[in-house]
């Protein structure tokens, strides 16, 4: 299992549906096989998610964010980790929204 406690990220790509944007940085915390974070940015007052990990290092997770237009958003998330020749995660992300348009898109974040 990779430890995500204290590992920082920053979308590097993201779909145009997303809200996230490229200034944003998620500063991960994990306990066990749960892993946390709070974060906002431009488009994202403020936002949390919670995820469980897997051996493999996979993060099934749950999100929820009010928007700068002052909606609440939730969603859904797989993100499967990369390990890149650094040593650094890059974590390859499919989502989908569970309100709004219910649309789907995908993210890639990088290990700071």
């Amino acid at each position: 299992m990779i430890d995500y406690n204290d590992r920082k990220f920053k979308p590097v790509i993201n779909s145009e549906n997303g809200e996230v944007d490229s200034e944003m940085i998620f500063h991960y915390r994990q306990t066990g096989n749960i892993v946390t974070c709070r974060y906002s940015g431009s488009n994202i007052t403020e936002g949390h998610l919670i995820a469980l990990v897997d051996e493999q290092g996979v993060l099934n997770m749950r999100y929820h964010q009010i928007n700068n237009k002052g909606e609440i958003m939730t969603g859904t998330c797989k993100s499967t980790p990369e390990v890149m020749h650094n040593g650094k995660i890059r974590l390859h992300e499919n989502w989908q929204w569970t309100s709004g348009d219910m649309s789907k898109g995908l993210s890639l974040l990088e290990e700071l």
